[in-house]
């Protein structure tokens, strides 16, 4: 065993040798692709100057909870300062600590970083609305540290876009939008930005994904990368291997706060065309075709005849809307628009925004199986924030309902003026009422409710039980799986469900 140790430790040495060499043989043998790009450093160097950090503050006032004690936060630590800040420097009337006795906080400022970059050399600067949002004042930072006040041009919240403006003391860089559309998946990108405030930090990835809706907004069509992104990268631009900005940092999904690898930014054709309109009128002047949609489903299409399932339903048509002159009817199915397919509604309502307002232009729908052209004179989308408010439903009352016929795990009755008054039913609605839903039927999985009326059955007007009673069986027949009903509320708001009939 003695003679064993020195031969074994030979051989670990030549093992060692050999992987060494090996590891230095596959080292230089790895192709440049699978290292990187090897011009990040030149497109860096190239666009970091048009770069900026975005400074804002804002006057807060808070209230105090009683004394409370002041975290201790170990000597040297990265958050002391931020410490210090919060809780120390805070000083409530009198020049005691904030919140000591319940006293009330004197006003004091907040502030926050972010990112952004210059488009026009003249001065104006892109960056997310969040980032300068409630802002009492906005400085920008250029890349070698001079500080200088901006000013607010114009925002866009569906699109969480800003764009500022301030007077230049020298000559700056600017960078060019790129074609957003024309990015593939897998193609490097470069994100710079201020994270952590950490300005003028550069990471590289590549595009992961195009057109992810994660239902931020109406408008969702965000570019994933991996590129590092984290907290203060919000405002800041993702280059192609061009130097052209492809998109506007904007958020990340992390459960930890920090970049996990996905991130999404805005992309350029987007931000091009919403920071024009804020250049030149300090807001969004968006398409408008006045109507209500929702997406095709599977069953929604076989009732239809639609093959394959695409395009939006339109369940609702606003009376002084363009839609309505142009002859569209809830039931059709919009499937093209000005030139472009429409897969589902976000492509609808993204590409009818966009439109030129006043500009006519072909849609082509399908109606019964049957693809029409309508001729519509886009208008005007308001932006308005008011919501409306569901009406409040009754809850049934105790004792026999007024059930005339049974149909789909429905019990259904012709309404009445007792049954209006009662689930607060408007008079402009026609139909037949549910009273009552199988909780254990398709309807109910389909969120039917008493209350609801029934409009239509298979596009066809209905203003008895037995009228939907009877359109149903001839679905039945005509060998269909579902049959689509047409569904308003008690304010009127129609909604297409379809329903398995098998």
């Amino acid at each position: 065993m003695t003679g064993a140790r020195p031969a074994f430790s030979r051989r670990l040495r030549h093992l060692a040798a050999a992987m060494t060499i090996g590891a230095a043989s596959a080292f230089v043998s790895v192709p440049a692709f699978a290292r990187g790009p090897d011009g990040i450093a030149d497109i860096a160097e190239k666009v970091i100057d048009a770069v900026v950090n975005i400074s804002t503050s804002q006057t807060v006032e808070a209230k105090g909870g009683g004394s409370g004690a002041t975290p201790q936060i170990p000597p040297g630590s990265p958050f002391e300062e931020f410490f210090d800040d919060f809780f120390k420097n805070r000083r409530g009337p009198g020049g005691g600590k904030g919140g000591d006795n319940g006293r009330e906080f004197q006003p004091r400022k907040t502030n926050s970083l972010g990112s952004g970059f210059i488009v026009d050399a003249a001065g104006v600067v892109v960056t997310n609305n969040h980032v300068i949002a409630d802002a009492d004042e906005i400085n920008v930072i250029l890349n070698d540290g001079s500080k200088i006040k901006a000013e607010l041009v114009g925002v866009d919240k569906k699109t969480d876009l800003a764009v500022l403006k301030f007077k230049p003391t020298k000559p700056l860089v600017a960078v060019k939008f790129g074609d957003s559309d024309k990015l593939r998946l897998g193609e490097w990108v470069i994100a710079i930005g201020n994270p952590f405030s950490l300005g003028g930090s550069v990471t590289a990835g590549i595009v992961s994904a195009r057109n992810r809706d994660i239902s931020q907004g109406p408008y969702d069509n965000y570019i994933q990368t991996d590129a590092a992104i984290n907290r203060g990268n919000s405002g800041g631009p993702l280059f192609n291997l061009e130097g052209e900005v492809v998109g506007v940092n904007t958020l990340i999904i992390s459960p930890t706060g920090g970049s996990i690898g996905l991130g999404f930014a805005v992309p350029s054709k987007t931000v091009a065309a919403v920071v024009d309109q804020l250049q030149k009128f300090g807001e969004l002047r968006r398409g408008w075709l006045g109507v209500r949609i929702q997406p095709v489903t599977e069953e929604i299409a076989e009732s239809l005849s639609i093959k394959p399932a695409r395009g939006a339903l339109v369940a609702g048509i606003d009376d002084k809307g363009p839609a309505k002159p142009a002859g569209i009817e809830p039931g059709d199915v919009v499937v093209r628009f000005d030139g472009k397919d429409i897969k589902d509604p976000k492509d609808l309502s993204r590409v009818v925004a966009d439109t030129a307002i006043d500009k006519e232009v072909d849609v082509v729908i399908i109606r019964k199986g049957k693809e029409e052209s309508r001729k519509v004179k886009i208008g005007r989308l308001e932006d308005t924030d008011k919501a409306k408010e569901a009406a409040a439903k009754t809850k049934d009352e105790p004792g026999e309902k007024p059930v005339t016929q049974k149909a789909l795990g429905l019990d259904l009755a012709t309404l009445s003026k007792d049954l209006r008054t009662k689930y607060k039913i408007k008079d402009s609605v026609k139909g037949v009422i549910i009273t009552g839903v199988d909780g254990t039927s398709d309807a109910a999985e389909k969120r039917l409710s008493a209350g609801d009326v029934i409009v239509e059955v298979a596009q066809e007007a209905v203003t008895n039980a037995a009228d939907v009673k009877k359109r149903v069986d001839q679905v039945k027949k005509d060998g269909k799986k579902s049959v689509l009903l047409l569904v308003a509320n008690g304010e009127g708001e129609l909604r297409f469900v379809a329903l398995g009939v098998q």
